[in-house]
């Protein structure tokens, strides 16, 4: 009896604690330990979609692995199309907020019974057992037959009813473009478990967060419409009346999309070593609109280079480009966008929208907590992405980020990046918040520890954490280790709190500078000496906390400790104007006060 019970325990700990690269205990960081889990969920489901009614019966079965060390007594689901109704969350909050999306604005709350969108769980069972179920808005509560052990396997099987709401926000049928069917957050969706419990948030505006695992999805729709979408359609196609059942395998996602339409034009290009890429977009578009997606066939294959290169390899075989949606909106294996666009956008929104392919689907960080390393790190690399293979001819490709950080500094009504995506008190502010000051994070870090040293980090970043749940520690320590600087005060000043940057030149008398802090956050320094014969030196100033100094041809001088407010040095000779920052690198809010001219 022994012997068994230690092979059970054993089997637990190494599903519980093996994994491959830097690895995350069940309470702490993904960066620091050696105990990595996540749960895992393979997803059967068989959905019959009638076109006419825009309603569909789902049965799905879900084998879901506990690799928790924790037993569960309580699963939730999401139910996403529930927020398309009158009185839902999402409609409250677009209607109260001050500056609701207007996309949604009070759409929502003119639906009428036939228009709105639902999913009702008819049955659920746990291996078997029927079980209790409440529906409360957007989430099932499931109470459990049985709690499942660590290191156990359950199987949920459920059918279900649903329609397809009018297009409002990502979901939905008969976009603004005429596209029939939008199919994302559309099916019964199992909440993510982690070190931090249960993630089942209502769906009130924001994004998402999933279980990884395999996906087997039969769906069986009108023989006249085409669809693309996330996973890898099955030779076996089947054909009965009016209709076809159509068989899509899709291994290793943590989320599963489709769009449909009668009229789409289906085009493919080879990625050189890279995946088969899908396009899908209306034959009704005019002539020059289905050029431009001509067009945007082999920028897009530029594009997956460039995100291979910079970031990682992307792992599977196909990607697909859809129009569709309300806008651009990522998804595994795909991305849906609207297309009626100008060549230039309709880039744009791709190199945006595949690059959360890498700076979100794969590198899957919790949306709701962490929004800005979804869309601040997507913004980043697309950025250089497009100065690169659209020709821009930027030095600085992040300055309208810089530029959005800025105003919203110093409008009153910035809130950390820490805070939840949906508790930001204005649109504006979790906007700029996300994408802006997401975005300069990243591009400022490569200021503080050199821009060699972060292409080093976003690509052991990639390496570290892919497939996994990073969160906004690891990104630093992925810093850290490629640099072995100390950089926790980055993380902490500019995105756990409002704290600005804000350094100033006070005085230049003679051979002596003196510079001054006047911001709560610190940073190292570049500063530029003009001297009164012409020429012109750059010195580099350490922060004494971050206990190194980057790469730089500069000369290095004191450090800087961050508590003293003011700071001289000396020059070998007489100076005529000091400037700090000359690249405007630095997210400093006060720029007027950097440079000094005698």
């Amino acid at each position: 009896m022994k012997n068994i019970l230690f092979s059970a325990l054993a089997a637990v700990f190494i599903l519980s604690c093996a994994g491959s690269g830097d690895i995350i205990a069940q309470n702490t960081s993904a960066s620091n330990t050696d105990c990595y889990w996540q749960q895992h969920v393979d997803y059967k489901m068989e959905i019959d979609m009638d076109v006419e009614s825009y309603q569909y019966k789902g049965k799905q079965t879900l084998v879901y692995t506990n690799n928790s060390p924790d037993v569960l007594n309580r699963v939730y689901y999401h139910l996403y199309f529930n927020a398309f109704q009158p009185g839902s969350e999402m409609d409250v909050r677009s209607r109260t907020i001050a500056d609701p999306d207007g996309r949604v604005g009070d759409r929502i709350n003119k639906l009428q019974p036939n228009e709105i969108g639902f999913i009702k769980v008819n049955s659920l069972k746990q291996n078997g057992t029927v079980l209790k179920h409440e529906t409360v808005g957007t989430v099932l509560e499931v109470e459990l037959a049985k709690p499942i052990q660590s290191g156990e396997s359950v199987t949920f099987d459920m059918d279900f009813d649903a329609q397809v709401p009018i297009q409002i926000r990502r979901s939905g049928r008969n976009n603004k473009e005429g596209v029939a069917l939008s199919m994302t957050q559309w099916y019964p969706k199992l909440a993510e478990y982690d070190f931090e419990g249960w993630h089942a948030d209502p769906y009130i505006g924001r994004e998402f967060h999933g279980v990884w695992g395999d996906f087997d999805v039969k769906l069986t729709i009108d023989k006249d419409y085409v669809v693309g979408g996330t996973g890898y359609l099955q030779d076996n196609v089947k054909s009965k009346g009016d209709k076809k059942t159509l068989h899509f395998v899709a291994p290793n996602v943590h989320d599963f999309t489709w769009a449909a339409d009668p009229e789409y034009i289906h085009d493919t290009m080879q990625v050189p070593d890279g995946p088969l890429l899908h396009f899908y977009y209306k034959s009704t578009l005019n002539d020059e609109k289905k050029e431009n997606w001509k067009k945007l066939q082999p920028k897009t294959v530029e594009l997956m280079q460039y995100f291979s290169e910079n970031i990682g390899k992307y792992p599977y075989d196909q990607y697909s480009v859809i129009q569709g949606g309300d806008g651009g909106m990522e998804y595994a294996m795909c991305t849906l966008i609207t297309g009626d666009r100008s060549f230039g956008s309709l880039v744009g929104v791709t190199a945006h929208e595949m690059a959360h392919t890498w700076f979100q689907f794969l590198l899957a960080t919790n949306e709701a907590k962490h929004e800005w390393m979804d869309e601040g790190f997507t913004s980043y690399i697309s950025d250089y992405a497009m100065n690169d293979i659209m020709a821009e001819g930027k030095e600085n490709p992040t300055v309208n980020a810089y530029r959005g950080y800025l105003y919203l500094a110093k409008s009153g009504k910035e809130q950390p990046l820490s805070t939840h995506a949906d508790r930001y008190e204005f649109n504006q502010a979790y906007g700029i918040s996300a994408y802006s000051k997401g975005e300069v994070f990243l591009a400022q870090l490569g200021y503080v520890i050199g821009e060699e040293n972060l292409k080093k980090t976003i690509k052991k970043y990639f390496n570290d954490f892919a497939f996994k749940h990073p969160r906004p520690i690891d990104i630093i320590r992925s810093a850290e280790k490629v640099t072995n600087f100390e950089l926790d005060w980055y993380l902490i000043d500019f995105t756990q709190t409002t704290n600005t940057i804000d350094y100033a030149v006070s005085n230049v008398e003679g051979k002596t500078v003196s510079l001054e802090r006047i911001g709560l956050m610190p940073m190292p320094l570049d500063v530029r000496v003009t001297y009164t014969d012409g020429t012109s030196e750059d010195y580099y100033i350490p922060l004494q906390m971050m206990r190194g100094e980057k790469p730089t041809s500069a000369t290095i001088i004191d450090d800087w400790a961050w508590a003293n407010p003011n700071y001289s040095f000396e020059v070998s000779k007489e100076v005529k104007a000091v400037e700090i920052d000359p690249k405007n690198w630095m997210a400093d809010i006060n720029r007027d006060n950097n440079k000094l001219e005698k």
